[in-house]
Formats: C-alpha cells, structure tokens, sequence
C-alpha cells in the first residue's frame, strides 16, 4: 500500500529511528564485562582512547535522542531536517572517532595492537562515509508531496538497514582480543544515556 496523508511518514521514520539506534549501539556494545586481566599499558592506553571517545559516543546517542522526538504531527520537512541532523551528527562523531583511534598510536601487544588500531581507523572512518551518504539520500528527498516523501524515507530507512547490518560485521571486530577487553572495561566507551528506539 502507498503511504497516505497524516502520520505515515512518521511511522516510516520510526522505523529509521529504530535502524539508527540500532547501529549506534553496536560500537557501544564494547562495555560489557570483561573479567580478564589485560596489561597496565594496554588498559592506560584504552582509558585515554576511551575518555576521548566519550563525547563522540554521546553525540551519537543525544542524535538518536533528537530524532526519536521527532513530533508525530511534523512536517515531512521537519521529519527531513531532524534524520538529516542525526546523519550529520553520526557521521562527524564516527570521523571523530577514527582521528581518536588514530592519534593514540597502536596499541600495546605488538602486532596485534597495531592491528587492531589500524582496524578501529579503517572501521570509523567507513562508518562515517555511510552515514554521510545516508545524510546526501535524505536531503534529496523532495518534501512537497507527503506520500512520495513517505516512499523516500521508506528507501532511506532500507539503507539504514544494509548500513546497520555491515556495520555489525565491522565492529564486532573491536570487541576482539586483549585490546578489545582492555576498552569494554572504560567508563568512556559504555554508552552515555539510554535513549530507546522507537518501536514499529
């Protein structure tokens, strides 16, 4: 059935709420517990890449926070700007967090630090490629008709997904390893608040 007039492309959008917090979290989902001992260089060097990850890591959560208070009344053009925001948002903070990576050099642990770090950079950097290209999708679509509107962001949220499923693949990569350890155990890479996806 084609979207019609009234909330549709706000239940389509809640789906793209749902795909964003779902990607956003992947990254975040390196705080869980880690009992194993890891070395004090490794962990001083996770605890400085961590306490600067955190402001990343919260602005990727307050976008999510942004676009679930999207009004279920707004404007296909009000929807458009706060999922074109998000995107923005999302994609500076994951570029943020590939410099992060970048500037804390290889982590302790020989090869495998090196390539770990080099994996983080590569990762993040991807990351805010696609959620950039996400932000280019939404601002392309054309507010004046709300059912065509409602089609676009059905397209947009379709690639959300894909974005979210690789992203997955590519970050589960960070929860790897000694060095994985060492930052699951950082306040600064736990998840900052506890903004909710919108059901669908």
């Amino acid at each position: 059935m084609r979207p019609r007039k009234g909330p549709v492309p706000v239940k389509v959008n809640n789906k793209l709420v749902s795909a964003l917090c779902g990607a956003s979290v992947v990254f975040l989902a390196l705080s869980g517990c880690s009992s194993d001992d890891t070395g004090k260089k490794r962990d001083e060097w996770a605890k400085g890449v961590c306490d600067q990850a955190a402001g990343q890591i919260k602005k990727i959560d307050d976008a999510n926070t942004a676009i679930s208070k999207v009004d279920s009344g707004g404007s296909p053009s009000a929807v458009k700007s706060a999922d074109s925001s998000a995107f923005q948002s999302i994609s500076d903070a994951y570029k943020s967090l590939a410099g992060i990576f970048s500037s804390a050099g290889a982590a302790p642990g020989g090869d495998e630090g090196q390539k770990f770090q080099q994996n983080a950079v590569s990762v993040f950097n991807n990351l805010s490629t696609q959620y950039a290209g996400l932000k280019k999708q939404v601002d392309a679509l054309s507010t004046s008709d709300q059912a065509k509107f409602a089609d676009g962001l059905k397209g947009v949220s379709d690639s959300l997904n894909k974005t979210t499923a690789d992203a997955q693949t590519s970050l589960n990569t960070l929860r790897e390893g000694d060095t994985g350890k060492a930052l699951a155990k950082q306040p600064g890479c736990q998840r900052v608040s506890g903004a909710s996806p919108t059901a669908s």
